[in-house]
């Protein structure tokens, strides 16, 4: 069955997220889709959302987030020697050893591939969130960025993920005689102070160990090595 009409602002917001996941591979963020059209609450970004689930252009996924219609995804390919070829995903090639002395004879050799496992030793720990805000900024982590974070204890000072009341924020996180200080790294935010009753729960989520965006991927040289 065909899916019902969009209105033409309906249809500009689908195509605006068709093109952007395209374009980036990800979604954009509420910010980012508030940005682009004007809305001065994220409330006009679900609306416009959950009439797309309605009308047929959006599906909920296991985890109960938003994707694309199966007839909007693009299934992308690379060519490789003028065949087109699924991509490999087994890491990155080591092509020899290059000399950070004296001039040496280069040696080229397959030395096998770097992985996440080489780049992230707690791989079995690792997961990613991804940022909505600008609150941690001066620590280099901007808005629609994926952190990375592990199941790990957090030291005071750390940065990490964490939940209460059912709201969750990343911030450094310091431990005081009653509760925890949320320290942001930027200074148009304030600092969140969470001094829980003792029935109400506080959950570190998370330790970030570091961000990735489409630049590249950013350890927290900061941390020790576990």
């Amino acid at each position: 069955m065909d899916n019902v009409q969009l209105t033409s602002k309906q249809k500009k917001f689908l195509d605006y997220i068709i093109t952007y996941r395209d374009e980036n591979e990800i979604w954009p963020t509420y910010r980012e889709i508030a940005d682009r059209f004007g809305f001065k609450s994220p409330n006009s970004v679900t609306q416009n959302l959950q009439s797309l689930l309605k009308k047929g252009y959006l599906v909920k996924t296991d985890d109960n987030e938003y994707e694309l219609h199966q007839r909007y995804l693009k299934k992308k390919t690379v060519q490789v020697d003028s065949q087109l070829e699924e991509p490999l995903y087994g890491g990155i090639p080591i092509r020899g050893i290059i000399s950070a002395g004296y001039l040496q004879e280069a040696v080229e050799s397959n030395l096998g591939n770097i992985t996440l496992k080489h780049l992230f030793p707690n791989l079995h720990k690792l997961f990613a969130l991804r940022v909505s805000g600008q609150s941690m900024r001066d620590a280099n982590i901007n808005d629609g960025d994926f952190v990375l974070l592990v199941d790990d204890d957090i030291r005071d000072g750390d940065i990490g993920a964490v939940m209460y009341d059912g709201q969750t924020s990343l911030k450094r996180i310091y431990y005081g005689p009653n509760g925890l200080r949320l320290e942001p790294a930027n200074d148009e935010y304030r600092d969140i102070h969470i001094e829980p009753d003792i029935f109400e729960e506080v959950r570190i989520i998370g330790k970030y160990v570091g961000h990735v965006n489409r630049n590249g991927i950013y350890k927290n040289v900061h941390q020790k090595a576990s």
